[in-house]
């Protein structure tokens, strides 16, 4: 088992249970304790779990994780969403990519495409930006530091003089009742802008995100015309979309 592949059943066992032994997590990803307390610490170290005598607990709450923790969170889950998500994009469309760590997924597979794109970090900035078939828009605005995404009333000013066919959001939490959220209240206007914009929208959503509320309320699932999830993600919230007219696609 690759180390990506151990950090997703250690995570995924701290979501379930409030703290793991060490003993059970070697059982777990059939490797040795000393190989998984070198995975503890590397997770440690991105804020995702707190190491404890013999074992760990989990540190992914309500608060907004470290950018360089969620790329490592739900990795390989979040390359296939990307993947899912740029097949349903056409060649030609204009289309905004949000900022998250799926988002960013996304972008690496339109990376070669005839589009038009405008991205709302930095992050989605470098991975487009070398690509010589695709027209690349920047917002501008301010940019928050960690996330390196834009966001101010610069940034909600492009939306009011574009029209675009497609949103590509994220999100940092999802549920049938309160919708798309967000932990930062200026992240959440940008989204807000950009959906108002877009004839479209698709959330590239991993699993973990179902069932949270953020502080910041983007939209509600009606606003949504596809969500793009893995097939983690809770039937029930599923269910509850699709009886919303909401297209749920699982990869």
């Amino acid at each position: 088992m690759e180390s990506s592949e151990r950090h997703e059943v250690i995570l995924r066992a701290l979501r379930d249970r409030d703290r793991v032994p060490v003993i059970e997590l070697a059982e777990l990803t059939g490797c040795s304790e000393m190989t998984v307390r070198r995975d503890l610490d590397v997770l440690e170290r991105d804020g995702l779990l707190k190491r404890i005598r013999g074992g760990a607990v989990g540190m992914l709450t309500s608060e907004e994780t470290p950018f360089p923790a969620r790329t490592r969170h739900q990795a390989a889950v979040k390359q296939r969403i990307g993947a899912a998500v740029a097949n349903l994009i056409d060649d030609g469309e204009s289309l905004v990519v949000d900022g998250g760590t799926t988002a960013l997924e996304v972008a690496r597979c339109l990376v070669d495409r005839r589009l038009t794109v405008l991205p709302l970090s930095l992050h989605v900035v470098d991975v487009l930006r070398g690509s010589d078939r695709l027209r690349l828009v920047i917002p501008g605005g301010d940019v928050r530091p960690a996330e390196q995404s834009f966001t101010g009333p610069l940034t909600e000013h492009v939306f009011d003089v574009v029209r675009l066919d497609t949103a590509v959001i994220g999100c940092c939490g999802l549920t049938a009742h309160d919708g798309v959220s967000a932990h930062d209240l200026a992240e959440a206007q940008v989204k807000r802008a950009a959906l108002a914009a877009s004839a479209r929208v698709i959330a590239a959503v991993d699993s973990s995100k179902f069932g949270r509320t953020a502080f910041g309320r983007v939209c509600p699932v009606t606003d949504l015309d596809i969500v793009v999830t893995d097939q983690d993600a809770p039937v029930e919230q599923i269910e509850k979309f699709r009886a919303q007219g909401v297209e749920v696609v699982l990869v």
